[in-house]
């Protein structure tokens, strides 16, 4: 059993550093026009693509004339900034052949991982994936407190590929897929087209990061694989060297694929139901529980009652009129707002508040229901 990427409807494809940037911290133009090549096929067979990519800082360094293997953290810091700008400019106009509009994204670990931060990432990617651009998303190195480390991004890249519960995680590599081991040193080494479960055995094959502008390699890989399947997403590692990579894994060429036994909105809904502390809840009429029941948005026009202090993003549980727990969700409002609009219609919310956005209190996606 395998993916076929065909099927895939959103799509995170993961560039690194050694792909996109020469030694000498040029952009490798006709690659990336390649890749943009490969974007509007997919793009032409109705899938969403967003794009992590690496190389800023390698790009940032050059214009600034900053040499030497190893830079103190604020020239990082200078080179990330120069060098997104060069970055976004560079994909804008790969794309622009394709009349495809991008839009870049800078992130931090927080804005994945705390739960205000992801709903506004996530409804922000949700949004610009909507009006068709691809979003080209890097961590905020600019503003990093810590060491930057390039292979960072291949956590990155499934940390974002959860968030938006994408079906399928690219990372373009400069290896065509997993090895019972290092085949720049053993030549006996097995190539491995699927994984269906990494297990300590799996973990045991990875080898070192490859000398050069990347600092990556296979253990950052395989950490990216469990972080990308636990969430329901299908992850595959392919050979990124050549033109049109990601066109190469859609007609069958070697890869390895790292297989999820959940889908991406079940995963996200065990992980609400299952990983978070409710801060407080909604009592709701029993329209709202037909509507919950058959897969709809909890609106504000079925709330009746809110209990407990609760934030935009907070966990809080779904009580049906008889005080019974229906299931646990993630609030798009705080409780001071919810109580502001009990049993309001749309247009009267945003009125209300004042707001231009969707309405609902808990959108489906955010809510696991009970069995």
């Amino acid at each position: 059993m395998s993916f076929d990427l065909q099927e895939a409807k959103r799509v995170v494809i993961k560039i690194g550093s050694a792909l996109l940037v020469d030694n000498e911290g040029r952009i490798r133009q006709e690659w990336l026009n390649a890749l943009a090549d490969d974007i509007a096929r997919l793009h032409k067979a109705g899938k969403q693509v967003l794009v992590v990519s690496s190389g800023s800082i390698a790009v940032g360094r050059r214009h600034l004339g900053l040499k030497g293997e190893a830079l103190k953290l604020e020239e990082k810091q200078a080179s990330a900034a120069t060098g997104q700008i060069r970055l976004a400019h560079a994909y804008q106009e790969a794309l622009h052949r394709h009349n495809i509009t991008v839009a870049q994204m800078l992130l931090t670990p927080s804005d994945t991982e705390e739960r205000r931060r992801h709903l506004n990432a996530r409804a922000t990617a949700f949004q610009l994936l909507s009006l068709g651009a691809v979003p080209i998303i890097n961590e905020n190195d600019t503003v990093a407190t810590e060491e930057i480390r390039y292979g960072d991004n291949d956590r990155l890249a499934a940390r974002v590929a959860t968030m938006v519960s994408a079906d399928a995680l690219v990372l373009l590599s400069d290896i065509d897929g997993l090895y019972t081991a290092d085949p720049r040193k053993d030549k006996n080494a097995t190539h491995i087209p699927v994984v269906e479960k990494i297990t300590a055995e799996i973990d045991a094959m990875a080898g070192d990061a490859p000398v050069g502008i990347s600092t990556g390699g296979m253990v950052t890989k395989l950490l990216a694989a469990k972080l990308a399947v636990q969430g329901g997403c299908a992850m595959v590692i392919a050979q990124g060297a050549k033109l049109n990579p990601v066109g190469s894994i859609l007609d069958g060429g070697l890869c390895t694929w790292f297989l999820s036994a959940v889908k991406p909105r079940a995963a996200r809904k065990k992980w609400i139901a299952g990983s978070l502390t409710p801060a407080g809840s909604v009592t709701v009429d029993d329209g709202a529980v037909n509507a919950l029941n058959a897969g709809k948005s909890l609106l504000p026009a079925g709330v009746i009652g809110v209990d407990g202090h609760f934030d935009r993003g907070d966990s809080i549980l779904v009580k049906n009129l008889n005080g019974e727990r229906l299931g646990v969700g993630l609030s798009a409002f705080s409780s001071d707002d919810t109580k502001e609009i009990l049993g309001l219609h749309s247009d009267e919310v945003k009125e209300k508040l004042g707001i231009d956005r969707k309405v609902e209190v808990i959108h489906r996606d955010d809510l696991a229901l009970e069995a």
